[in-house]
C-alpha cells in the first residue's frame, strides 16, 4: 500500500511489528533523543511518542532506523522509483527493453504534482512555533531543532513548482537570538539549491519565500535528500515514491504541502542572519555557532492529529546511515552514468560521509606501458571532486580494478590494496586553501580547508606489516604504538599545542624513524591522542583519523621533499590529534541517560526491546 500520510505509515508499521508506542510523558529536552539513540543502537523499532511534555502533538522517530524497515515502508513503489531513475540516467533503456519499463510509465502518471485550489489549506489549523514538540537533541545544542524538514523554495526568475528546490536543512526553532514564534534559523550548507534561489532573490532586492514541510508520507522526507539526476524534480520523485501525487496549494503566495503534518511559511530577507547553533551533527561533533539566514515566520499550520517526525544525528552510524544505504540502492549506477570511467564511489559513513571518499575507476590511458602509474584515475579524481556533494570530500582514495576484483565497501581490503601499491613520493596530490564541508572543523575556517588524493594502480610494491615494526617502538616523546590494520600503525603523541611547535615535533618523529632504517612495510602512521582507542576498531580509525585532520596542515612524512611544487615522502605521518580550534565531540549526558532507564527496565514501555 502507498501511504497518504504519516499516520497510515505508523499504523502499518505497528501492525507488522516495526513500531512501539510510548504512552508515558517524555521530555523533549534531551530525553526523547536519548531514548531514540538507545533504541537505534539496539536495532530496535520505530518509536511513537504519544505524550510529549509541553505539546499536544505526537512525535515519531527511528522510522528509517534499519534498511529492512525502510524497504518495508517503500515496498510497493520501490521498483517504480528505481526504474524511473534508471530511465532518466539512460533513456535508451526504454527503447531497448520497452516491456520492462511499462510500470514506470504507469507510475509516472502519479508523479507530477497536483495543484488544489482554495485560499485556506484544507484540514489545517493555524498554530504557533511554541506549540510544536521543541526537541533538543544534545546537551550543548543552542535550542530545539527540526531535523527532518522538507525546505521548499522556488526560483525567483522562474517561479512555479517545477522549478522548485526541496532540501533538508535543519531548522532551529528556539534559543540564541531568535524571537519565539516570529523567527527561526535556517541552516543550509554549500552546494545546496536553496542558496541559488536566495542569491537570485537578493540580486532582485526581494525576500525569498520559503515553506518548511514536516511529516507527510515518508516518501516526501526521503525525496528532500535524494541526489536526483539533473532536471528531475524532488516533488516528482516524491510522487513516484509515494505512489500518489504530491498535492499542494498556494496560500498568501506560499506553497503548502497538503499532505504534510506541519507547514511553516516565512521569508528570508537579503543580508539578514542570526547566530545559529551549536548543534550535535553527523560527524560526531558539535557544529558551532555561526551566522546563518533567519526566516521571518509568516504562518504555521498543523493537521488535526499531526505527528512530528524527527531523527538524532551524531557519530555514525545513526539513522541517517540508513538514508545513505537507501539512496545508494535507489540510485544504483547513477555515478557511472554521470562520470564515465568511474565504477564505484563510496562516501564512508563511519568517517562522517564527506571527510572520506573511496573510488574505483578505469585505467586505460597507457595499456602499452609495462610499469603502470596513475593516469586516467587522476582525471576521474578531478571529476569526482567537481561533482555535486562529492566535491566536499576531503580525503579521496582512488584505484583501478585490474587483475583482481575489489570493492570500496570491503574497507580494510580496499585500503590494503591501495597501501600495497601506492608510491608515496609520486601519488599524493593536494588541493590547498579550498572548499570543504560546512560541518568539518578540521580546516582553517568555515567551509575552508584542503583535500588530498591518494591514487594507486599497478603491481603490488610492498608487503604490509601485520604487527608493530620494531622501528616504531621506544621513540622519545611518543608511546604505545598499536597496529590499526595492515600497513597502518597508531602512535600516541603529546597533546597538540600549536602548528609551529608541532612542525618540530613531527620533524623529530620523522627524523627518528629515518635514522633507524627503512619502514617500507608501514606506509601510514597515525599520531593520535589515544592509540588504544584508535586501534580498537576500524570504525574508530576511520572516524578519528579523517575527521580530526586537515590534509595540508596535518600530513607530514618521513624523508619528505618538494620537487617542482610536488610533495612526496616515504611514509605518511597523519596527525589526528584533537586541535584547539576543532569542535568538541558529542558526549551523552549521564544524568539524562540515567533518567531514561525507566523505559528499559523489565516491565516498562520498552522492557522487551533489548535482549
Amino acid at each position: 500500500m502507498s501511504y497518504r500520510n504519516l499516520e497510515e505509515c505508523i499504523i502499518d508499521l505497528e501492525k507488522n511489528g516495526h513500531l512501539v508506542r510510548i504512552h508515558e510523558e517524555v521530555d523533549p529536552d534531551l530525553e526523547m533523543a536519548a531514548i531514540h539513540r538507545r533504541v537505534y543502537d539496539a536495532g530496535g523499532p520505530a518509536l511513537l511518542f504519544e505524550n510529549v511534555k509541553g505539546s499536544k502533538y505526537r512525535a515519531v522517530s527511528n522510522l528509517f532506523g534499519t534498511i529492512e524497515r525502510s524497504k518495508f515502508i517503500f515496498k510497493d513503489t520501490w521498483n517504480a522509483a528505481q526504474n524511473a531513475i534508471a530511465v532518466r540516467n539512460n533513456p535508451m533503456q526504454v527503447v531497448k527493453n520497452p516491456f520492462k519499463y511499462i510500470g514506470t510509465g504507469l507510475s509516472g502518471s502519479k508523479a507530477l504534482p497536483l495543484k488544489k485550489s482554495g485560499n485556506q489549506p484544507a484540514g489545517f489549523q493555524e498554530i504557533q512555533i511554541s506549540d510544536l514538540p521543541l526537541i533538543k537533541h544534545w546537551k550543548e545544542d543552542g535550542g530545539a531543532f527540526v531535523t527532518l524538514p522538507q525546505v521548499y523554495s522556488e526560483d525567483p526568475e522562474k517561479p512555479g513548482i517545477m522549478n522548485s528546490n526541496l532540501g533538508m536543512y535543519r531548522i532551529q526553532l528556539s534559543g540564541n537570538e531568535y524571537v519565539m514564534n516570529k523567527e527561526v534559523g535556517l541552516h543550509y550548507q554549500i552546494h545546496r539549491g536553496i542558496g541559488i534561489h536566495q542569491d537570485k532573490a537578493t540580486k532582485k532586492g526581494q525576500p525569498l519565500k520559503v515553506s518548511v514541510f514536516i511529516g507527510g508520507p515518508p516518501a516526501h522526507t526521503l525525496s528532500a535528500i535524494m541526489p536526483l539526476p539533473e532536471g528531475m524534480s524532488e516533488l516528482t520523485f516524491a510522487g513516484l515514491l509515494a505512489g500518489r501525487h504530491f498535492r499542494y496549494s498556494y496560500v498568501d503566495g506560499y506553497c503548502i504541502s497538503l499532505d504534510a503534518d506541519f507547514v511553516i511559511t516565512g521569508e528570508i530577507h537579503p543580508g539578514e542572519t542570526k547566530p545559529e547553533g551549536p548543534f550535535g551533527d553527523h560527524l560526531g561533533y558539535y557544529s558551532l555557532t555561526h551566522p546563518f539566514p533567519v526566516m521571518r515566520v509568516h504562518k504555521v499550520y498543523a493537521k488535526q492529529n499531526a505527528i512530528l517526525p524527527f531523527t538524532v544525528v551524531g557519530r555514525p552510524p545513526q539513522e541517517d546511515t540508513s538514508f545513505g544505504e537507501l539512496i545508494h540502492e535507489l540510485t544504483g549506477g547513477a555515478i557511472r552514468k554521470e562520470i564515465p570511467g568511474v565504477k564505484e564511489v563510496h562516501a564512508v559513513d563511519a568517517a562522517g560521509v564527506h571527510p572520506l571518499l573511496f573510488a574505483i575507476g578505469s585505467e586505460r590511458y597507457t595499456p602499452y606501458q609495462q610499469v603502470k602509474q596513475p593516469a586516467e584515475i587522476l582525471t576521474l579524481a578531478n571529476r569526482i571532486l567537481g561533482t555535486g556533494q562529492l566535491s566536499l570530500a576531503k580525503y579521496l582514495f582512488i584505484t583501478a580494478e585490474e587483475k583482481q576484483p575489489i570493492s570500496t565497501y570491503r574497507i580494510e581490503e580496499y585500503l590494503t590494496y591501495i597501501l600495497e601499491r601506492i608510491d608515496l613520493q609520486r601519488d599524493l596530490h593536494f588541493q590547498t586553501n579550498t572548499t570543504i564541508d560546512t560541518l568539518d572543523y578540521s580546516g582553517t575556517g568555515l567551509n575552508t580547508g584542503s583535500k588530498v588524493i591518494f591514487a594507486a594502480v599497478g603491481e603490488k610494491k610492498r608487503e604490509l606489516c601485520r604487527e608493530v615494526p620494531d622501528i616504531l617502538k621506544d621513540i622519545p616523546g611518543f608511546e604505545n604504538p598499536r597496529l590499526v590494520m595492515p600497513g597502518v600503525v597508531a602512535i600516541q603523541g603529546p597533546s597538540f599545542t600549536s602548528y609551529e611547535e608541532e612542525k618540530q615535533h613531527m620533524k623529530g618523529l620523522s627524523d627518528a624513524i629515518q635514522a633507524r632504517g627503512k619502514l617500507d612495510s608501514c606506509p601510514m602512521l597515525i599520531v593520535c591522542d589515544d592509540s588504544s582507542f584508535m586501534s580498537d576498531t576500524l570504525n574508530n580509525f576511520l572516524w578519528a583519523a579523517f575527521t580530526r585532520s586537515n590534509p595540508s596542515h596535518d600530513i607530514y612524512g618521513v624523508n619528505s621533499s618538494y620537487e617542482h611544487k610536488h610533495w612526496g615522502c616515504d611514509n605518511v605521518i597523519l596527525d589526528a590529534r584533537t586541535k584547539p580550534h576543532q569542535a568538541p565531540p558529542l558526549i551523552p549526558d549521564p544524568m539524562v541517560e540515567k533518567k531514561i532507564e525507566r523505559f528499559f527496565e523489565k516491565g516498562a514501555v520498552l522492557g522487551n526491546m533489548e535482549k
